[in-house]
């Protein structure tokens, strides 16, 4: 894998107006290990190596067990290794950012609805929105992981 582009150097306007949405995100409603577990989660999805490596780092650096890591992409399977909330969450990040193939079923909102306020479900779908966005920056310019530069 090449890196193509610092895309954050070739526009920092940009770059900063994205950086703003996650420091809003840090003083929201929502915890940020939760908030990690979803950018994990949506960059698993979209194979995007560097934020997976990132986000990686942060849950363990914020004390979740190794054991619940791994189970990450196969959440479903796990019984209750992921707390309600966070298989409600994770559920509603799968739908959002497989938007075009899920069209986010109602189900899936209400079950996320009745577990979230507006106001965190606002939040988590921004960010849902926000790790979506900077995934297809990460592989379309190649980001190279931490682990790869070590």
């Amino acid at each position: 894998m090449t890196h193509r582009i610092d895309y954050a150097k070739a526009s920092p306007d940009g770059f900063k107006a994205f950086g703003a949405v996650y420091a809003t995100l840090l003083k929201g409603s929502l915890p940020k290990a939760l908030i990690d577990l979803v950018y994990l989660r949506v960059s698993l999805i979209n194979g995007c190596a560097y934020c997976i490596d990132m986000h990686t780092r942060d849950l363990l650096k914020g004390g979740l067990p190794v054991e619940k890591l791994v189970l990450v992409p196969v959440w479903r399977e796990t019984g209750e290794v992921f707390s309600t909330r966070e298989r409600v969450a994770l559920a509603w990040t799968e739908a959002v950012t497989l938007v075009a193939d899920t069209g986010v079923p109602d189900a899936v909102y209400q079950a996320t609805l009745a577990e979230f306020e507006d106001k965190e479900l606002a939040e988590l779908t921004y960010a849902i929105g926000l790790m979506n966005a900077f995934n297809r920056f990460g592989v379309a310019f190649r980001s190279t992981p931490a682990a790869a530069k070590a």
